[in-house]
C-alpha cells in the first residue's frame, strides 16, 4: 500500500456568509419557473443562462435539464438540416411537455414536436432550436427537490466510448450539512477492466466543528471529507482534515492511500519503488494547485449580505454574452414577438 500526505494553508471561509449564500441560491431557484420553450426564468423574469428544461415539469422529480442550445438558421430553401430539432426518439429526450410524436410540427410544449428523422418548425424569428442534449450526453435529471430537506440530482454522460453516471445529494440545502456523491463508469464495449466506481462524503457540520477548535487542540479524529474509489486492479482512499492555524487561516491535511489488487500488487510495488518520488511530487503539486485556486476564488468573492447578495447571485445566474439576449428573458415574455405568450410548465405556483 502507498500512502501520500501533504498539508497546505488556505484562507478561511466565513460560515455565516456561506450558509446565507447557499440559502439565497436555493430560494432563487425555488422561485423560478419554466416556459414552454424550456428556458428557466427567475422571479424577476430573467432567464438562467445556459439552462433549459428538456423534459418533465420544472423542479419536480424526473425533470431533465441541459444546456440551452443555440438557434440555427434555415437554408435558402427554408428547410433545416436533418436532426437540427429535438424529437422524442430513443436517441434523446422530447421537448419540454412533448410526447415525441412522429408527424407534424407543433407549438413548443405540445405533442408532435417534430418528425422522427427531421426537425421542429422555426420560431417567430424564423429560426429553430439546435439539437438539445441527448439522454446520455450532458443532461442532468432532478431526482428530488425538497429545499427544507435535500436536493438530489443525477447525471449520465456518454463521451469517447466512456459512460459515466454521477449522483449528488445535498442535505438541508438552505444551510448545507452534508454532501454525498457517487460515481460509476464503464466502457460499453469493454470488460471489467474498464469499470470503476467511487463514493465521497463531505460532512459540513463536522467540518465547521473542526475549524472552530482552538489552534492548540488536537485535529479532528474523523476526517470530515472522505472519498473512496475502486477498480478491479486497485483501491484508493482520500481524506481531507482541516485544522485552524494561529493566524486564523486553515491548515488542510490531505492523505491519499492506494492499494493494489490481484496481480497489480507485486507489479505496483516494483513500479512505485522506482517512481515514488515523481508520484509524491505530482501529488504535492496537485494539492498545492487546489489550495491556490481556493485562495484565488475566495479573494474574488464580495462579502455582500441581504439584498445585495441576492442581486449578485441573480446576476451571476443570468449573466450572458454581451449583446446577447437570453431566450425567455424580459424581452421574450410575451407580446408581438412571442405568439404563445408567457406560457408556463410548472413554476412554483403549480407545485
Amino acid at each position: 500500500m502507498t500512502r501520500l500526505t501533504h498539508t497546505v494553508t488556505v484562507a478561511p471561509l466565513d460560515r455565516g456568509w456561506f450558509e446565507e449564500a447557499a440559502g439565497t441560491l436555493v430560494d432563487l431557484l425555488d422561485g423560478s419557473r419554466a416556459r414552454a420553450d424550456g428556458s428557466v426564468l427567475l422571479a424577476d423574469g430573467r432567464a438562467v443562462a445556459g439552462l433549459r428544461l428538456l423534459k418533465g415539469r420544472h423542479l419536480r422529480s424526473g425533470a431533465r435539464y441541459g444546456e440551452a442550445p443555440e438557434p440555427v438558421t434555415p437554408g435558402a430553401d427554408g428547410r433545416v438540416p436533418a436532426g437540427s430539432g429535438t424529437s422524442g426518439t430513443a436517441d434523446g429526450p422530447a421537448r419540454p411537455g412533448t410526447d415525441g410524436a412522429a408527424d407534424g410540427l407543433a407549438r413548443p410544449g405540445t405533442a408532435g414536436a417534430g418528425a422522427a428523422g427531421g426537425s421542429s418548425g422555426p420560431g417567430a424569428d424564423g429560426r429553430v432550436p439546435a439539437p438539445g442534449p441527448s439522454a446520455t450526453v450532458g443532461a442532468v435529471v432532478l431526482r428530488a427537490w425538497r429545499p427544507a430537506h435535500s436536493v438530489e440530482v443525477e447525471s449520465r454522460v456518454a463521451e469517447d466510448d466512456l459512460a459515466l453516471r454521477l449522483k449528488v445529494r445535498l442535505s438541508e440545502p438552505r444551510r448545507p450539512r452534508a454532501l454525498d456523491l457517487s460515481l460509476s463508469g464503464h466502457r460499453p464495449a469493454g470488460g471489467s477492466l474498464y469499470r470503476f466506481s467511487g463514493r465521497g462524503t463531505a460532512d459540513l457540520a463536522a467540518w465547521w466543528a473542526a475549524v472552530d477548535r482552538l489552534p492548540s487542540a488536537l485535529p479532528a479524529a474523523r476526517p470530515p471529507v472522505t472519498a473512496r474509489a475502486a477498480h478491479r486492479l486497485a483501491k484508493a482512499r482520500l481524506t481531507v482534515t482541516p485544522h485552524p492555524a494561529d493566524d486564523g487561516s486553515w491548515r488542510i491535511s490531505v492523505v491519499l492511500s492506494v492499494r493494489g489488487r490481484w496481480l497489480l500488487r507485486p507489479v505496483g510495488a516494483v513500479a512505485l519503488f522506482f517512481a515514488r518520488r515523481p508520484v509524491e511530487r505530482g501529488f504535492r503539486e496537485a494539492v498545492e494547485n487546489a489550495a491556490a485556486q481556493w485562495n484565488t476564488a475566495l479573494a474574488e468573492l464580495t462579502p455582500r449580505h441581504g439584498e445585495a447578495l441576492r442581486v449578485e447571485i441573480a446576476d451571476a445566474l443570468t449573466e450572458t454574452e454581451q449583446g446577447k439576449t437570453a431566450p425567455g428573458g424580459p424581452t421574450d415574455a410575451g407580446g408581438p414577438t412571442d405568439p404563445w405568450g408567457p406560457a408556463d410548465i410548472g413554476g412554483p405556483e403549480a407545485r
